[in-house]
């Protein structure tokens, strides 16, 4: 008898929780991402847009864009990162499921080689750049410098900075040894600046600092301009995909906060380049 007396008030307990309405509810957007978009830019992101949005929970995952354009066409994630266009054998793959994506452009990821002021180098090609980090170029006279040991300034292992320049300007090679690791782009510059004989990378707007010069790419600046108009070649334009059909509004939200003011002020902060 007491048994089931218990079970009578845990049932009517059950009911009278579930007919009250929960004063804060948290809505959970899952995204899955580029290390490009994720290892940095994403943090901030999110912890900014939740000072408006304190509800909202992010379960994030950075590994790649194809991890991510994958993860949205199963069904896995609301929203995917990318540091491409998607592929013509991703939109056929779409086309299968009935998913048509829908794209975000948010901005820029750029960076600019930069050496110090006295090192006559203004140029370099593709190749060139790529054998210098690489250990392949060790010496400044074999790319038009004086007979100098070029001396490799690069960010630590573990940041998105590390793994994006080795896609975009390395051909995915190894780093060479002996390199010297820095843990900010500011720390970066003011080790190139210090050292005739370095050669780094940094955000196009860190390149223009006083004390290092930004190297042109196959004859191409590193500027805003050229990054927007697709000329410099170490640049990738970042974009949110959603699938159309079934875009949650809390991931369209969070992809028009990212084009805001407020979100590309944020890009700019990063040193990326806001969508023009």
């Amino acid at each position: 008898m007491k048994t089931a007396w218990r079970n009578i008030v845990l049932f009517v307990l059950s009911v009278l929780v579930a007919g009250c309405p929960s004063s804060k509810t948290t809505e959970t957007l899952v995204l899955r991402c580029s290390n490009t978009f994720g290892e940095e830019l994403a943090p901030r992101l999110f912890a900014e847009y939740k000072k408006e949005h304190p509800a909202v929970t992010f379960d994030a995952e950075f590994k790649a864009t194809p991890y991510g354009i994958g993860a949205l066409m199963a069904g896995r994630c609301d929203l995917a990162a990318a540091s491409r266009p998607v592929t013509t054998n991703e939109q056929e793959m779409a086309r299968q499921r009935n998913i048509e994506f829908k794209d975000y452009v948010i901005g820029s990821y750029s960076v600019a080689v930069i050496v110090n002021p006295a090192n006559p180098v203004t140029n370099l090609t593709r190749e060139q750049v790529r054998d210098i980090f690489a250990g392949v170029v060790q010496n400044w006279k074999d790319v038009g410098g004086p007979d100098a040991q070029v001396h490799l300034c690069v960010r630590d292992p573990i940041s998105g900075t590390y793994l994006g320049f080795q896609e975009v300007a390395m051909e995915k090679k190894p780093y060479a040894t002996g390199l010297k690791t820095f843990t900010s782009y500011a720390d970066l510059v003011q080790a190139v600046a210090k050292d005739p004989g370095a050669i780094g990378y940094s955000s196009v707007e860190l390149a223009t600092k006083d004390g290092v010069k930004g190297v042109s790419i196959g004859g191409v600046a590193p500027t805003v301009a050229s990054v927007n108009q697709g000329q410099y070649p170490y640049a990738r334009v970042l974009r949110l995909y959603t699938d159309k059909a079934t875009e949650a509004p809390a991931a369209r939200e969070f992809a028009q906060f990212v084009q805001s003011s407020r979100g590309q002020q944020i890009l700019d902060q990063m040193g990326y380049i806001p969508h023009p």
